[in-house]
């Protein structure tokens, strides 16, 4: 990876994220939860990027809130245009990044092993 592609995935996250809080939330009232843009992996020529997001909200919310925003990926690469600086914004695709939900189960597991040694 180049810097310049590190800067622009850096760049993507802070802004997504900040439209996803904002102008998307304020759009939709149905979007709830915390969301976050855990990485942004913008493909060398441009045209495409791959978002993964994170949401800390119970399930029923959860699937909800991803379906909103993969439903208003259109809507948020038109924001993104407002603010970068790009002759084209690429075509986003929103996944589910599951890293932090594994992170907290293997948290769990571990205290729970520690528990059992005591």
């Amino acid at each position: 990876m180049t810097k310049r592609t590190d800067r622009l995935n850096s760049e993507f996250r802070k802004e997504i994220a900040a439209i996803l809080s904002g102008a998307l939330k304020d759009k939709e009232p149905g979007l709830k939860g915390i969301i976050s843009v855990t990485e942004a992996d913008v493909a060398p020529d441009l045209k495409t990027a791959k978002i993964y997001i994170s949401v800390y909200a119970d399930a029923e919310q959860k699937e909800r809130s991803l379906a909103i925003v993969r439903e208003n990926a259109g809507f948020v690469r038109r924001e993104l245009a407002k603010v970068m600086r790009m002759r084209t914004v690429p075509l986003l695709t929103f996944i589910e990044d599951g890293s932090m939900e594994y992170g907290s189960k293997m948290d769990e597991l571990f205290a729970k092993l520690h528990k059992d040694e005591s």
